[in-house]
């Protein structure tokens, strides 16, 4: 998804025979593995907790997680799935009805829940779907990096200004300056670096007889740096369902580990939460199926470092990363056959050449 060459997953356009000409990497039969090897790998991580010495109160919370706060805690994750498909739409394709927005949208969303980098996975089948409804890979590689880009601006964002705050004292707790003015500092680089980057120009073609590291390089850059100005193009149309989408799909996702939190009797104030979860959520960078263990064991840590106690936080990620897992696989599950029925039928899906 980075180049603007055709991406891996692209095949030529035309109706889709279900369970034909689906691509390798999201055929059904894979996926399923996958989703297997995810489960065995969260079925252990629980285990431990479970089994494991040392880890009594971890279970007590457990076993009497209120189920109003964890039902609740569901909700708040199809909320935030569904404001996934908010983004997708403005930022892809328009043109697009909400229904295969929501098609695509959340069968990306189930597909992040079990391949790793953070969710871009899920962006391949997006890219697939796209190519075959007429779109340009160099349109899908621009508005990849700016969907990824606006998905993760919120979080930025709220760790400057929350930094700003708790270090200022108008958020508590007092938190020592590396874990609020750090972590806003950068941030607030990084933010600024993005900004930086989509005014540069995208550079020439490369030539024919240019090697393949070279013309790889030339078309990442053309990707990323259009794909920062598309991005910008976006915000500025204030778009309402974009920005709600932005904001929701990140508040959304906050909010299924504030109510785990409830469901296992501890309450963490709101920075805690937020500053937390952001420092916690870069373990599911790691390429490991599903993020288990990068994502918990960076929730974990920061949660403890911010000062909740190590047994209420393990309980609640445990709490919080089953309901991740679990409500956008569903979701991801029932979207994925509903596409594959829409791309198949005549007329079922709109294309996207814009």
């Amino acid at each position: 998804m980075g180049g603007v060459s055709r991406p891996p997953l692209v095949a030529e356009t035309g109706p889709m025979r279900p369970g034909v000409d689906l691509p390798d990497d999201v055929d059904p039969r894979r996926l399923a593995r996958r989703a297997l090897q995810v489960v065995a790998l969260l079925g252990a991580f629980v285990l431990v907790a479970v089994l494991a010495p040392g880890l009594g109160e971890v279970r007590d919370r457990l076993a009497g997680a209120a189920p109003g706060w964890l039902a609740l805690g569901i909700v708040l994750e199809v909320l935030s799935a569904l404001s996934y498909v908010l983004m997708f739409r403005p930022v892809f394709c328009s043109l697009m009805s909400w229904r295969s927005a929501a098609e695509v949208g959340l069968s990306e969303v189930g597909m992040g829940s079990i391949i790793p980098a953070s969710g871009a996975g899920g962006i391949a089948l997006g890219a697939w779907v796209l190519s075959r409804s007429g779109m340009a890979p160099q349109t899908i590689a621009r508005r990849s990096v700016a969907f990824l880009l606006l998905k993760s601006s919120v979080n930025f964002a709220a760790v400057v200004v929350v930094g700003l705050l708790v270090f200022a004292g108008v958020l508590g707790p007092p938190q020592p300056a590396w874990l609020t003015i750090a972590p806003a500092i950068l941030a607030a680089v990084a933010i600024g670096g993005v900004v930086v980057l989509g005014r540069l120009p995208a550079g020439r073609a490369p030539e024919e007889a240019a090697g393949r590291v070279r013309r790889l390089w030339a078309q990442s850059r053309a990707a990323l740096v259009t794909g920062v100005a598309e991005a910008g193009r976006l915000l500025r149309r204030h778009d309402a369902r974009l920005i709600a989408g932005i904001v929701g799909y990140w508040a959304w996702d906050n909010l299924v580990l504030w109510a785990t939190f409830h469901a296992v009797g501890y309450s963490p104030g709101a920075s805690v939460l937020l500053l937390g979860y952001l420092i916690g959520q870069l373990g599911g960078l790691l390429p490991i199926p599903g993020g288990i263990g990068g994502i918990d064991g960076g929730l974990i840590g920061a949660f403890v470092v911010f000062g909740a106690p190590a047994a209420a936080a393990t309980a609640a990620v445990l709490a919080y990363r089953l309901i991740l897992f679990w409500i956008p696989l569903v979701l991801g599950a029932a979207a994925f056959v509903s596409l594959r029925g829409s791309m198949a039928r005549p007329g079922g899906f709109i294309p996207c050449a814009d």
